[in-house]
This record gives structure tokens, C-alpha cells and sequence, in this order.
């Protein structure tokens, strides 16, 4: 489990939820999105050749693109120590927190995208029932 980037638990949706009139970002809108993001990332990897997107990124290239603040680094050692994560599922969370800060036109990691990052490791966590 440890070299697969994203775990999500998938969860029945509530009646409530399927008759809601709610709108939500509609799939033209995420496509637009996911363009600009790889557009992001061609131009971050232009020079580095046979690296086109963030997962590709060797560890090196992703401490220098994926430089944390202080608060975001906080934010994941903590992590790191409650969760028992190992080194790998850090490099592939710093990964996912580019892909979503690009996602997010970010030009830096904030914190938010560290904690969606984190949560996509809850298969890592060491009391995990399947």
C-alpha cells in the first residue's frame, strides 16, 4: 500500500446527498483545471528531460520544488510521527501537495494542501481495517 499515492475510503452516499438540488463543479470545470495544472508542471519540467509531472519527480528535484514553510513542515512531521508514516509515503505526499497546490494555481504548498495530502494516506495509518 505504501507505493500507491492515493487511498480513499469510499463511503454509501446518503439519500439526502443523491436528491439534493446542490450543484457541484461541473466536469468541463475540473477538466479546465487539470489542463492548467499539467500546463504547470510542463513548464516546471521543461528543462529536466523524461520528467513531465510531479509524480515523476526524483528527490532532489522534489525538495526544490516542494520547499515547505514552517508551518507546513510542522504540519507533516507531525504526521509523520502520529500517523508512523515511512520515508516513501513522505516523498508521495509531497508530491500530491504540488499536484494540488497546482490545481489550485498555488505557486507555493500551503498548508491545506499538505492536510489533503495527508488524508489521502489513510490506508497508512497503522489501525486500518479492511
Amino acid at each position: 500500500m505504501d507505493r500507491i499515492d492515493l487511498h480513499i475510503e469510499v463511503t454509501p452516499v446518503s439519500h439526502q446527498e443523491l436528491t439534493s438540488l446542490s450543484t457541484s463543479e461541473s466536469s468541463n470545470k475540473i477538466r479546465e483545471r487539470v489542463i492548467a495544472a499539467r500546463n504547470i508542471q510542463k513548464q516546471r519540467f521543461n528543462r529536466h528531460k523524461g520528467i513531465y509531472n510531479n509524480a515523476q519527480m526524483h528527490p532532489s528535484l522534489l525538495k526544490k520544488v516542494s520547499q515547505l514553510d514552517t508551518q507546513c513542515a510542522d504540519l507533516l512531521k507531525k504526521a509523520m510521527q502520529t500517523l508512523n508514516l515511512s520515508a516513501r509515503a513522505y516523498d508521495r505526499i509531497l508530491k500530491v501537495s504540488r499536484t494540488i497546490a497546482d490545481l489550485a494555481q498555488s505557486e507555493h504548498i500551503q498548508s491545506d494542501h499538505i492536510a489533503e495530502a495527508i488524508q489521502f494516506r489513510s490506508l497508512d495509518r497503522e489501525n486500518y481495517w479492511m
